[in-house]
C-alpha cells in the first residue's frame, strides 16, 4: 500500500524561499558560443550596444526570441548584455510578431523567476511590463499562464527595500523587488482583460485591484 501523503498548511514562505538558486547555462549561451547569433558588439562612445547583423524586424521571431529570453537568466557578461538588451530591441520592433510567440516565452520567464536571484529577478519583472506594453493583447494572452510564473511574484511580494542589507540602495535604481512586483501585477491586471484580477487573486490573495469599478 502507498503511503498517504503528509498535508501541509500553506503558512509563511519556508526558510529558504528567498534563496537564490544555481542558474543553469541558457540556450542562449549555446546559441552565441557557436556564433549562431546575428548580433556584435557596437561601440559607441561611452555606451555599448547591439549591432544587428540583419534587419530585427525580418528575424524569425519564433525562433530568436525564446531564445534572447532564455538568456534573462545568465549572470555573465557578455551574456547577460546581449540577451537583455536583444530583447528589448526584439520588443521594440516585434509588433504583431510578438503575441504568437508569447506561449514560448512563458518558460524562459519562469526559470529566470524561479533563480531568486535579485538582479536576473528584477530584470524579468521589468522585461515583463515591457512585454505586455509592447503589442496589443498581449496582456490578456498571458492570463492562462498565471500558474506558472506568478507563484515566484507571491513569495517575493512582501520583500521591501529594508528586507536585504544590500537592497538599501534599490528604491533609487527602481530595484526595490516588492515595489517593482506590484508594479508588474498592475500592468498584468490593467491589460489582462476581465479575467485578469480574479486569476491573480487567486495566485496572490494579497493583491488588490487596482482597476476602479
Amino acid at each position: 500500500a502507498t503511503t498517504p501523503r503528509t498535508m501541509v498548511s500553506s503558512g509563511p514562505p519556508k526558510a529558504g524561499a528567498y534563496s537564490r538558486r544555481s542558474i543553469e547555462a541558457s540556450e542562449f549561451r549555446r546559441f552565441y558560443d557557436r556564433n549562431d547569433l546575428p548580433i556584435q558588439m557596437n561601440h559607441t562612445g561611452t555606451q555599448n550596444r547591439i549591432a544587428w547583423k540583419v534587419d530585427v524586424e525580418k528575424l524569425d521571431y519564433h525562433h530568436y526570441l525564446p531564445i534572447f529570453f532564455d538568456g534573462l537568466r545568465e549572470k555573465e557578461e557578455p551574456y547577460r548584455f546581449f540577451a537583455v538588451e536583444g530583447v528589448y530591441n526584439l520588443l521594440e520592433k516585434g509588433g504583431s510578431k510578438i503575441l504568437p510567440v508569447v506561449p514560448q516565452l512563458i518558460i524562459p520567464i519562469k526559470k529566470a523567476l524561479n533563480t531568486r536571484d535579485r538582479e536576473v529577478m528584477v530584470t524579468t519583472l521589468k522585461v515583463i511590463q515591457t512585454l505586455v506594453l509592447s503589442a496589443e493583447m498581449i496582456g490578456e494572452a498571458l492570463v492562462p499562464y498565471y500558474r506558472q510564473i506568478l507563484p515566484v511574484f507571491n513569495i517575493f511580494k512582501s520583500v521591501t527595500k529594508n528586507t536585504f542589507d544590500t537592497m538599501d540602495y534599490a528604491q533609487r535604481k527602481r530595484s526595490d523587488l516588492g515595489a517593482l512586483i506590484d508594479e508588474t501585477l498592475e500592468i498584468l491586471e490593467t491589460h489582462g482583460g476581465e479575467d485578469a484580477f480574479i486569476n491573480i487573486k487567486y495566485m496572490i490573495p494579497t493583491y488588490e485591484s487596482c482597476v476602479s469599478a
